[in-house]
């Protein structure tokens, strides 16, 4: 009688295994598999570690920022993914979101809705529900403080517009940006979207502030209602 014995990451050549691989080639030679394949450090009964992140790249169409959006208890549901290993993801792809903004945050200036919409990231990127978010700016269009409004469901969060200015009036801003964003990755702007943008137009310039931009944020671009003339 013969037997078949699971093949384990230890019995691959040295430059096959995936820490092994990093040491000697450099992390750009890695996979995305062999990459989580480390934060996993080990396998199952059934699969190695890069044949276990294989399946779970698999299911998010080996998509990374699908793979981020995973919270630990759906990553649970892979068999052979304890919350120790799911943890260790999850942090891992945080990580991964803080370090695009990262870096010396001192005098940045928004000067284009890219900036803005960059800026923004460090906060709004993959969310699953709704959230409102607005920045102070100076007169040279410097960062005073990004403050968080308000959180929503899937389809729509509430913003206040007396909150949205006394944050305005208190941090003595010249001018502000206001965003929230679409996890659907609808960029168009609702009925109530352009009402509210009007609103706090109207109260800004009464205040003698400058309501910069409503900016629509998704995970793959975003709509400026000052780029499209919509703020007047």
């Amino acid at each position: 009688m013969s037997y078949t014995t699971k093949t384990t990451i230890k019995t691959w050549a040295e430059e096959d295994r995936p820490r092994e691989k990093l040491i000697l080639k450099g992390r750009h030679a890695l996979s995305d598999a062999e990459l989580i394949a480390i934060l996993l450090g080990m396998g199952s009964t059934e699969h190695t570690a890069v044949e276990l992140a294989k399946i779970i790249l698999a299911e998010v169409g080996n998509d990374l920022n699908r793979l981020s959006k995973l919270s630990v208890n759906e990553l649970k549901k892979f068999k052979g993914i304890g919350e120790a290993k799911a943890v260790t993801i999850v942090a891992a792809m945080e990580i991964a979101r803080r370090r695009q903004d990262s870096g010396p945050r001192e005098n940045i200036k928004l000067k284009t809705s890219y900036a803005a919409y960059n800026h923004l990231k460090q906060f709004m990127l993959d969310l699953d529900h709704e959230q409102f978010w607005m920045i102070l700016v100076k007169r040279n269009l410097e960062i005073l403080k990004t403050i968080h409004i308000s959180t929503g469901g899937i389809t729509g969060t509430v913003a206040d517009s007396k909150i949205i200015l006394r944050h305005v009036i208190e941090n003595l801003a010249n001018g502000f940006i206001i965003s929230h964003n679409h996890p659907s990755g609808n960029l168009k702007p609702s009925e109530a979207d352009i009402r509210l943008t009007k609103k706090l137009k109207d109260l800004a310039d009464l205040l003698e502030v400058t309501l910069i931009d409503h900016i629509i944020f998704s995970d793959n671009g975003y709509y400026s209602f000052g780029d499209e003339g919509m703020i007047q």
